[in-house]
Parts: structure tokens; sequence; C-alpha cells
């Protein structure tokens, strides 16, 4: 586990830029849009790229496909059906196993404290009597999707180093929920016990940290901090990366990553609608970021 939480933080540490293709005229930009959130959230979320995206672009049209699950916007990228989608690490890894060629990851998220990490946490609620994640021997854990990093990979090869080296499997009762809105979802139901989603780590805990699932669902008004408490913390995690499908022309390539790169500063509100929570910028990546997470995924549950 020690030589794992090494790679993952050295994968943190690493960034580059990517390889080009030829041009040709294009009208419509197909965005994938992860499931596990509600898809009227989803869409209005993602709405300011719309309204921006076809002007700096140059195209027609640009239209959002919200996925039921992770591998619909996988199963997208690697059919060609989709031209741009953000992914979690896992997720990633799973287009690059089928294919390595068929996207490129071009750039991650910044937290507001510089790092470009995240961690899987996993809750519980406050009167469950639940205070660590060794205490749910036996117990409902709630996973979010197959595909999702830090809804299952990441938990599936890390948690047993706090479960004294035993599998999640047959620790606790375990479920897939969908997601992790769902997921978290299902933990306030009390059909689970405990649920793994995402948070940034930063900033405080009471207000849902500064970005991802947990902060999401806190601005929605889902989810009272005041009722959860956290049981588990895994290792930094790589953010995930905007795709691209890499037969796209280089000049709209280089089009997607300017705005991209530049919508920080030149919208903060979509960029923040869009990445779930506060961030500082953007930073280019390459799939050698990504290696330990291709690495866990290709031993842990294959492509």
């Amino acid at each position: 586990m020690t030589a794992f939480r090494n790679l993952l933080l050295a994968a943190v540490a690493a960034a580059s830029i990517a390889t080009p293709v030829l041009a040709q005229d294009m009208d419509v930009i197909r965005i994938g849009l992860l499931g596990g959130e509600n898809e009227a959230d989803r869409l209005a979320d993602n709405q300011c790229l719309l309204d921006k995206l076809p002007a700096a672009l140059g195209v027609k049209e640009v239209k959002l496909f919200p996925a039921a699950d992770y591998d619909g916007v996988i199963q997208g990228l690697l059919g060609g059906t989709l031209d741009i989608a953000g992914l979690g690490a896992s997720g990633y890894a799973a287009v690059y196993l089928k294919d390595p060629k068929a996207v490129e990851p071009f750039l991650t998220n910044v937290q507001t404290d510089g790092s470009t990490g995240y961690y899987s946490v996993a809750l519980a609620l406050k009167d469950s009597g639940i205070t660590a994640i060794a205490d749910a021997k036996g117990k409902r854990l709630g996973y979010a999707d197959p595909d999702s990093t830090s809804g299952y990979l990441i938990p599936k090869v890390t948690l047993p180093e706090a479960i004294g080296g035993e599998d999640p499997e047959k620790y606790f009762v375990t479920s897939f929920n969908g997601g992790h809105e769902n997921n978290v979802l299902a933990l306030l139901d009390k059909k689970v016990d405990v649920a793994v989603t995402w948070a940034s780590g930063v900033g405080e805990f009471s207000e849902g940290y500064t970005s991802g699932n947990v902060r999401s669902m806190v601005d929605k008004g889902m989810l009272d901090m005041e009722n959860v408490v956290q049981v588990w913390q895994s290792p930094l995690i790589p953010n995930g990366p905007l795709v691209m499908r890499s037969s796209l022309p280089q000049d709209m390539k280089d089009k997607i990553v300017a705005f991209y790169k530049a919508l920080p500063s030149t919208d903060y509100e979509c960029f923040r609608a869009i990445e779930n929570g506060d961030f500082k910028d953007y930073t280019p990546v390459t799939p050698e970021f990504y290696q330990p997470i291709i690495d866990a995924r290709k031993s842990t549950i294959g492509g």
C-alpha cells in the first residue's frame, strides 16, 4: 500500500502536452456528461458550454449527452460518437486500456491549494455509531459506479490498509448505487451504512470542502454535513482529465484547449459549475499522469 500511495502522489506531479492530427470541417461538437447526478442538474451545470462553445470553436452546434452511467461516456468515446468529456482517472484508464489512441487527456483542474489531486472519502450517518471504517465490519458499504476512481477503484485498492489487510468485498456487504450522488442518497435513506464518494479534502468538512460531490450536494441542499461523519480518506488521487477524441482536426483541438484553459479567468461561474465546486485553474496533462491509475485498474478490475 505504501508503494501504491507513493505512485499516486508521484502521479499528481506530472504534466505535459498532446499530439497533432490533420484538419477537416466540423459542424457539431458532442460533449459526454458522466452519470451519477440528476440529469437536469447536469444539463443545467453545463448549459454555459452550449452558450459559449459554438462561437469559440467555430461550429454550428454543441450538444450535451448525459449518460446514465460512466460506461455510457466511455463507450461513446471509444466508438467515436463523443468528442469531449470530463472523466475520472479510472474512467480514462478504462478507455486507455481498450484503445490507447482513442482519446487524448489535455487538462485537469487545480485545487484551490495548488494540488492536482482529490480524495475518496467514506461517510457514515452521525447517529450510526460508526466513527472509523473498521467499525463497519459486516455492514453495508455503498460504491458509486464500477468505472469510478474514488467511488470504486481506489477504495477497493486502498481500503484494506484501514481494515487489517482484509478484502473489502468480504469485510463489508457491498453494492453499487448508480453514481456518487445516488450513493450518498442511499446513505441518507439508510440503504447503506457507509458510502464512498469524492471530495477535494481542501477547506472545511462542515461546508462539504471546496469541491467534489459532497460540496455539490451541500450547495443543492441535498446534504447537511451535521448529519454525517467522515470515517475514512484515501491517499491523494490524480484529478480526472478533460479528454478529446484523438481524431479531431488539430485546429479544433487547439481551439478546445484554448477555450477550456481560459475559462477559469473568462467565466469562473461556468468553470465552477462544470467542475462541481471551487478550483484554481486548469493545467495540462498527458497519459503518463494517469499511469498509476491505469496500472491499478488493469491489475485490479481489468479494462
